[in-house]
């Protein structure tokens, strides 16, 4: 505009030490200047779109498998599934939750199994990574959003690894998958008189879901019948276990097993805080169960600490069970609920709030105890920046929980609050455990745990990449001041 540019011309031609505030307040109204790419302002536009991108990605895969699932071929018997029915368990799979409000063997066809494994392996990899992989296969060129929404996803150093980091986890999801699911199979066949089609199916459905941390089983009673099986239980939680640790650990873990001293922070986080929570988790249980009728009463010493240990594990991140948690004494969903809560590792396909983030936590408050001011962390200094992180994603993700479970107080008043907060952890920290209420909540009540399961899979990730990519140094500082605490 030609107003724009006289003034443009007068405040630029004009040479004088002390500039007239009305001209630099002219220039600054009519010439703004562009962020730069290292700006404030084009971090958080970059965040944004990650977020809005991992978002949309997720939301459009799961309006395709409701679709798929409300197909009249996807269930058994006549008609279809509901919207209900189909949204509810295309999001349980999509966010590797595993709770149910049908039973997956009889309700659905083999067709609808096969959409729920899909699923579920989409989940496990990530929307956007998966997107990659096709991709790349494809051999096809990809966008710096693209890019940036993958290496938030997988926790890369940055954009330019994406090929390198898809590789890496599609390699090793097909591993462990593969060598899980012949394991399963071969027991299947041998020592519960399988065909060979029908152990091999078994085997895959439960190696996917068991390393995606998903819990869907094909048996009415869930593991309920193997709890007797080693053979059974052992590799399922050996392959929940290694999805848990997330991928970026199990790399480095691969590389340097033999070399602690190069283990990153979040490989020795992991390394210590998996152990400690896998047996404590069976310690809690095997003293809480031990003498219940429905639970571990009855079992011989054996089959006790190997189905504590089974359930220790699956609480953390998948929704399997080897015993009937409806039976279980309320102190015992007490303590899952904390189990579940904390969950497995980042940039993998675990679920709660991370093991990371709590030890984080925990550091932080052990070091202001002593007194003292650094927080080390394992023979290394913790920033400030993922101090702040981890406590905002506890705050928000626990102002979420309280807030749902509120709501499914109101509309499930007669559940009770046990049942409904187990079930609604089990739903955020995308775990899938259940007392055996899921379907008796009703449409309002199940929209609220579908809620929770995509916020749950999402929030944290989308939360952190949103938290670290908006990370500015201020020029100035307000006053300090210290409220009481306490």
């Amino acid at each position: 505009m030609p107003l724009e540019e006289d003034l443009y011309r007068l405040t630029t031609r004009i040479r004088s030490r002390r500039p007239q505030p009305w001209m630099v307040s002219a220039r600054r109204w009519f010439i703004r200047p562009q962020p730069g790419p290292g700006s404030r302002r084009a971090r958080a536009t970059s965040a944004g779109r990650t977020a809005q991108m991992l978002v949309t990605g997720f939301a459009v895969v799961l309006a395709l498998g409701t679709a798929a699932l409300m197909l009249p071929f996807a269930a058994n018997g006549p008609g279809h599934a509901t919207f209900m029915e189909a949204l509810f368990t295309a999001t349980s799979s999509l966010c590797l939750t595993g709770l149910i409000v049908v039973d997956t063997p009889t309700y659905w066809s083999t067709f609808g199994q096969v959409v729920i494994l899909a699923l579920i392996q989409i989940g496990g990899f990530g929307v956007m990574t998966f997107a990659t992989m096709i991709g790349i296969f494809m051999s096809r060129r990809f966008g710096l959003g693209l890019r940036v929404a993958v290496a938030s996803e997988t926790r890369s150093t940055g954009p330019g690894e994406m090929r390198h980091a898809v590789k890496r986890i599609v390699f090793t999801i097909v591993a462990v998958e593969t060598a899980v699911a012949l394991l399963l199979a071969a027991r299947f066949a041998t020592g519960y008189g399988y065909s060979p089609g029908k152990a091999l199916w078994h085997g895959v459905f439960h190696s996917i879901s068991g390393f995606n941390n998903a819990g869907f089983a094909l048996y009415t009673a869930n593991l309920m019948d193997f709890d007797g099986d080693p053979l059974v239980l052992l590799p399922i939680a050996a392959a929940v276990i290694v999805g848990g640790l997330g991928f970026p650990v199990i790399v480095e873990l691969l590389r340097h097993i033999r070399v602690p001293r190069l283990w990153s922070m979040t490989t020795r986080m992991m390394v210590v805080g998996t152990p400690v929570l896998l047996l404590g988790g069976t310690a809690f249980l095997l003293l809480v169960e031990w003498g219940n009728p429905t639970t571990l009463g009855p079992m011989g010493f054996g089959d006790k600490l190997l189905n504590a240990f089974f359930q220790s594990t699956i609480t953390r991140t998948a929704g399997f069970n080897s015993v009937d948690l409806a039976g279980m004494h309320p102190v015992a969903w007490f303590g899952m609920d904390f189990l579940m809560l904390v969950g497995g590792g980042s940039a993998g396909t675990a679920g709660g709030l991370r093991i990371t983030t709590v030890l984080v936590l925990l550091f932080v408050a052990w070091t202001e105890v002593r007194g003292q001011q650094a927080v080390n962390v394992l023979g290394r200094r913790l920033s400030r920046s993922v101090q702040r992180e981890a406590l905002t994603i506890v705050v928000l993700s626990m102002a979420i929980l309280v807030t749902a479970q509120m709501g499914l107080m109101l509309l499930e008043p007669d559940l009770g609050l046990d049942r409904l907060l187990f079930e609604s952890v089990s739903a955020f920290a995308t775990v899938g455990l259940s007392t055996g209420i899921t379907a008796q909540i009703g449409t309002g009540g199940q929209l609220i745990l579908i809620a929770l399961m995509f916020i749950g899979r999402l929030g944290p990730t989308t939360i952190a990449a949103a938290i670290a990519a908006q990370d500015t140094t201020r020029t100035w500082e307000l006053p300090k001041e210290r409220p009481l605490i306490g």
